[in-house]
């Protein structure tokens, strides 16, 4: 009985999240959020379908209750936080509530299968972050200094990131975290946020050579501390969201190109100066020379990708503990073995419709600093989904950075779940600023309407003064 329920529901939690996320893509059939209500719905109910039937499975195999308790915790959790955004922000975009709850919801799964005690942790974590977040929207769409504080983004940024080159704790070689009252953090993952808000604050409104030169130094000043620190993949994060925000924002080709030829300079440069950058660019290149030993990681996760097929070999029925690290840097290759290629497929689709919203977001706001914000951070987001299962295929030399919202690790989730409450709020101005443009889109018409009405000699209104008060009482009404 274990053995077909084993079976059949990997086709079947392949065809929930397969349907899931066609409908990720669908909801760009429309601009009003509520016409996009049913795919919303639809969406909720296949995001309840693939985390059920993933815990069943996991709870035949193991026969153990915790986990059936632990399924219902993550339940209330999920279901609380799509239902309490609806109601605390009904003008929020609930597709990226749902793609977040669905992600957090495959972490948990996978998670729960490599090592129930990090499942557990990266549970509350998650918990008290969504707690947290859930403020974040409000802030974004009613605090307007955020523009203004250019200088206090770089200086915080550069201190942070400092005392981690300081006194921060060195792991497998790099400096990239230190602890306060027993609890770990990893600052660059903060920064990273803060960094997006120092280059669209630096930018939105000047951005002449002077200008791009002075935040190049300071963007320089964040990249050299983490190189300093030997976490590179974060450095190279910063690099290319520098890169690309000052594209951006000054729509000349030239700081592209030369940003290309820095990148490729830098990259030279690592790899003759930094001796792990050449192991892993040898692992890259050839691993399974060095099978033994620095391309053990890459040959397992290759192994383990190749054996699970397109449906998977079903939860607790492969081998992805044999990879070092997997729960972290190598999640996206567990989820491939147990999973199959077809949901970890979905999986990435579900990350790029997150970064096409993103981008349609920042596309229709009319204002420049928030447009550049939400660019950022989508660049961000997807970079670091591009780093992270590009090091794992063996497309690309790792470089140790977390699969968003799935991967175990308590700083990344909780600045992942910040970037999608931030969007939440720039989604909420550009309602705001929508909702102008149509305001003035009718009172030009109802103008046009009563100078007409006063060249036939019709005008229902003795002056233009009554018009204006009359317009104002009807759009009192309406709102």
């Amino acid at each position: 009985m274990e053995l077909y329920i084993t079976e059949l529901s990997k086709y079947f939690i392949t065809l929930f999240i397969a349907l899931y996320t066609f409908e990720c893509f669908l909801v760009f059939r429309f601009q009003d959020e509520e016409k996009r209500k049913g795919s919303y719905i639809r969406q909720n109910l296949l995001m309840f379908l693939v985390h059920f039937s993933c815990f069943l499975v996991i709870c035949f195999e193991t026969g153990q209750i915790e986990y059936l308790l632990f399924y219902a915790l993550q339940q209330i959790l999920l279901f609380s936080t799509v239902v309490l955004f609806r109601m605390i922000y009904p003008k929020g975009n609930r597709l990226i509530i749902n793609n977040m709850c669905m992600l957090l919801s495959v972490g948990f799964v996978i998670l729960s299968r490599l090592s129930y005690d990090k499942a557990i942790k990266q549970f509350f974590i998650v918990t008290v972050s969504v707690i947290a977040g859930m403020i974040i929207p409000f802030f974004i769409h009613k605090l307007k200094f955020l523009k203004s504080l250019t200088w206090i983004y770089a200086a915080v940024g550069i201190v942070a990131l400092g005392i981690v080159l300081i006194l921060g704790s060195v792991t497998y070689g790099s400096k990239i975290s230190y602890s306060v009252l027993g609890v770990t953090f990893q600052p660059s993952e903060f920064v990273k946020i803060i960094f997006v808000f120092f280059i669209a604050s630096a930018l939105y409104e000047k951005h002449d050579f002077m200008r791009v030169a002075l935040t190049a130094v300071l963007a320089g000043i964040h990249v050299l501390i983490l190189v300093a620190s030997r976490d590179l993949g974060s450095a190279l994060i910063f690099f290319i969201v520098y890169v690309m925000m000052v594209f951006i924002a000054t729509g000349k080709w030239i700081y592209l190109f030369l940003g290309g030829v820095g990148g490729c300079g830098a990259a030279v440069l690592a790899y003759h100066f930094f001796s792990h950058v050449q192991i892993r660019v040898q692992a890259w290149r050839d691993p399974f020379s060095c099978i033994d030993d620095a391309g053990y990681q890459i040959t397992q996760s290759l192994f383990a990708i190749s054996s699970g097929g397109w449906f998977g070999l079903g939860l607790f029925r492969g081998n992805p503990t044999s990879i070092p690290f997997v729960e972290a840097d190598f999640v996206f290759s567990a989820v491939a073995e147990e999973l199959g290629i077809a949901f970890s497929m979905c999986v990435i689709l579900i990350c790029i419709s997150c970064f096409i919203m993103f981008m349609n977001i920042s596309v229709k706001l009319k204002d420049r600093f928030y447009q550049l914000i939400a660019f950022g951070l989508g660049v961000t987001y997807i970079f670091q989904v591009f780093l992270t299962v590009g090091g794992g295929t063996k497309f690309i030399p790792m470089t140790g950075v977390t699969l968003p919202l799935i991967s175990y690790g308590g700083s990344s989730v909780l600045t992942t779940l910040i970037m999608f409450f931030i969007i939440e709020g720039l989604y909420m101005i550009r309602q705001d600023e929508g909702a102008k443009r149509a305001k003035k889109k009718r009172k030009r018409r109802r103008r046009n309407e009563y100078f007409e009405q006063e060249s036939e000699g019709e005008q229902e209104f003795e002056d233009e003064t009554d018009f204006e008060n009359e317009y104002e009482q009807e759009a009192e009404e309406e709102e």
